[in-house]
């Protein structure tokens, strides 16, 4: 067979396997959510990152490497809830997940979801070698977000797992009307506070942050405006995780037409080479991430 043959197999095989992980992730959606109430309780370990696990999160976690690991195509997979990566296959493309970003919140009944990303590389990949992102958030209506080919989609997925486009080739508004910030205001270095100070100084701009990322992020996609959990005195690297949050996060607001950074260069080019590594991570308008970096400078 000829390379260019060879190139053409590859990339239908790779445009199957994508699809196949969309469809695992919105199949198994309400499943995950379904499975919430009764596992609002702390499991036995720990995560990776030291933190504690909720039952959600191991329920959440098996049920997406089980599927997906069984997709031809993918060769690995990973989760915040994993040490180490998964060889599931010998495909070329590897799935990072959060299965359940926000688990915290189930506690006090507030919105979590579920993130992926596709790397076209082995793990710990780059942002640059993402081919797909999206994440599932639980929130009254179910939703699902999609990058892939230089656009995003959201979906509705119903309680059967079937799913409705609701709106194509989404771009973040203009005129950026939300803001939320992460950590604890003491924790925050001064240039940080000076800048969220000034953001807060615009009227037409309202505070909105509910503690968990994803919910959060999902704001700056609707309405436009800034996002960031950033550098704090007490985590210089920041509280999110590169592979599994700021990569995909990074990747869906870049192709809506945002712009994304981790102080001073997009997420997509942060160079981490662990899997479970953090970054700081500022997402929204072009206008506002810039006037974040120039104060961070």
């Amino acid at each position: 067979m000829a390379t260019t043959d060879i190139n053409t197999a590859e990339t239908a095989r790779d445009v199957r396997t994508i699809d196949g992980v969309v469809d695992v992730i919105a199949s198994t959606a309400p499943e995950i959510r379904t499975g919430l109430p009764g596992r609002r309780v702390t499991a036995e370990d720990e995560n990776p990152s030291g933190e504690t696990q909720m039952a959600a999160d191991v329920f959440a976690d098996d049920l997406l490497c089980e599927r997906i690991g069984a997709l031809d195509g993918v060769g690995e997979y990973a989760s915040e809830e994993r040490p180490e990566s998964v060889d599931v296959g010998t495909g070329r493309l590897s799935v990072a997940v959060d299965p359940l970003d926000g688990s915290s919140n189930l506690k006090p009944n507030n919105t979590m979801g579920t993130i992926f990303a596709v790397y076209e590389a082995p793990l710990p990949a780059h942002g640059r070698d993402l081919v797909a992102a999206g994440y599932v958030l639980y929130g009254p209506v179910m939703t699902m977000v999609v990058a892939r080919n230089g656009t995003v989609d959201e979906y509705v997925i119903h309680d059967d797992a079937t799913r409705e486009l609701v709106r194509e080739d989404v771009t973040i508004p203009d005129e950026g009307s939300v803001y939320g910030f992460g950590g604890r205001v003491p924790d925050w270095t001064d240039d940080f506070e000076a800048f969220a100070r000034e953001v807060e100084q615009d009227p037409s701009r309202k505070l909105r942050y509910g503690g968990s990322m994803i919910g959060d992020v999902n704001q700056i996609l609707t309405y436009g405006g800034i996002f960031a959990y950033p550098t704090l005195e007490s985590a210089p690297e920041g509280k999110l995780r590169v592979q599994f949050e700021g990569y995909p996060i990074g990747y869906v607001i870049e192709t809506a037409g945002g712009a994304t950074s981790d102080g001073t260069k997009s997420l997509l080019d942060v160079d981490k080479d662990e899997l479970h590594a953090r970054t700081p991570m500022y997402v929204g308008n072009t206008d506002l991430v810039a006037m974040l970096e120039a104060a961070l400078d």
